[in-house]
């Protein structure tokens, strides 16, 4: 119940934008107010998981989760009955403050009911999940949308919870005292070059490849007109490569021949090749098909470390320390990805805005078609600027991976 609860964050992270020029064409299309029907969920969860992390901590952690399940549910259901952009609004921001209490409720609760190998084990099954809910969601939302319309994507996400919500009822009360939250949150573990390296890898992930997973939908809409249907089916480019990429990687590294960085390289090179095709490859005198190819980049930059990561960085730490290590580490994760996608958002709502504005402009923001150059141009700028900040992160692992690197051969040597 744990990772079902779990599952519907990211879900809603990245399959949300799918419904804007849907929201937009039933609800009115000011861009303020449609954005923050992704933003709002996005920021309420970033600022509210530091606040229930001190709430937790006072109440225990399996009634912070239930609690948090409770109003993410009803944050869904107040988005599901919404009839006007306030309220549904309100009900994406109350959706966020739920699942912030979700993300602090799951960690200790993995952490008091697992111990050694089988909690490393945990914790990587909850980083997949993440991974498996971003990827999916786009898909599914379309697949949604086109089913029961956009108030089909927020019922279907309440009644996950609901579900997971009677799950939880049998979860054992795991109150105060023992490990906190904030030595589950313990910073002092991004002391170590290795882990910090390794932290970075699902931030590149986030400002790379979440933000593009998100609103790629909105793109195909807005620049070549494409249907939910199509853009589902478009999307497949995207998501399948994170799903055999993690197999493929570990199969690589098996062989002993790569290293995990090596691994992690590539990931980086797909992730900025990928950024950039999509500014070259998505021109609206392009085929709308041309764009798979740096669909796929951006799958397998996403996919290639999934598999690995969790483990690799919790490899970095002492063993007792690795609460801690997983709390930072998907704090870090879902955090940067909430940060991100709102970020990416604004700065596209904002060129296209400044080209064109008024109702025409809020509408090809949201992504309508019609003005398929405009919101090419905010693409563009959004993308590089995606770009240059995975380039960023990229050199920053490779200069903490050498540092890594120069710490343990140091301590080999005094050991001899």
């Amino acid at each position: 119940m744990v990772l079902l609860a779990q599952f519907v964050i990211p879900l809603s992270i990245s399959g949300t934008a799918v419904a804007l020029p849907s929201i937009a064409g039933e609800l009115g299309s000011a861009t303020g107010p449609l954005q923050w029907v992704v933003n709002g969920f996005n920021v309420s969860f970033a600022i509210c998981t530091v606040i229930w992390g001190a709430v937790s901590d006072r109440i225990g952690y399996s009634r912070s989760f239930r609690i948090g399940i409770f109003v993410a549910a009803t944050g869904g259901l107040i988005s599901t009955l919404a009839a006007s952009m306030l309220v549904l609004d309100v009900g994406r921001i109350v959706a966020g403050v739920g699942s912030a209490a979700v993300l602090t409720g799951a960690a200790p609760i993995i952490t008091r009911l697992f111990e050694g190998a089988a909690r490393a084990k945990a914790f990587a099954m909850f980083g997949t999940i993440n991974g498996l809910g971003l990827a999916a969601g786009p898909a599914l939302s379309g697949a949604l949308l086109s089913l029961w319309g956009w108030r089909g994507i927020f019922a279907v996400h309440t009644a996950v919870l609901i579900v997971a919500l009677i799950g939880a009822s049998w979860l054992p009360q795991l109150g105060q005292g023992g490990t906190s939250l904030r030595e589950l949150l313990d910073f002092s573990t991004l002391t170590s070059p290795k882990f910090l390296a390794m932290t970075l890898v699902p931030v590149a992930g986030a400002v790379g490849f979440v933000t593009f997973l998100t609103y790629l939908p909105s793109a195909l809409g807005a620049i070549h007109g494409l249907g939910s249907g199509s853009v589902g089916a478009l999307m497949l480019a995207m998501t399948v490569p994170v799903l055999l990429a993690p197999t493929l990687a570990l199969r690589i590294m098996r062989s002993g021949r790569v290293t995990s960085s090596k691994i992690v390289g590539a990931s980086f090179a797909c992730l900025l090749v990928g950024g950039l095709g999509v500014v070259f490859l998505f021109r609206p005198s392009l085929p709308a098909a041309i764009g798979i190819l740096p669909m796929i980049l951006l799958g397998l930059g996403f996919g290639l470390p999934l598999g690995f990561i969790d483990a690799e960085a919790l490899d970095a730490v002492p063993a007792e320390r690795a609460g801690a290590a997983s709390g930072v580490l998907n704090l870090f994760r879902i955090g940067s990805e909430a940060v991100f996608v709102a970020v990416y958002a604004a700065i596209l709502a904002a060129v296209v805005t400044a080209t064109l504005p008024g109702t025409q402009g809020e509408l090809t923001a949201s992504g309508a078609p019609g003005h398929p150059w405009v919101y090419y141009d905010g693409l563009v700028t959004v993308a590089l600027i995606m770009v240059g900040l995975v380039a960023v992160l990229g050199l920053a692992f490779a200069a903490l991976t050498r540092s890594a690197r120069k710490t343990t051969y140091l301590a080999e040597v005094e050991r001899r």
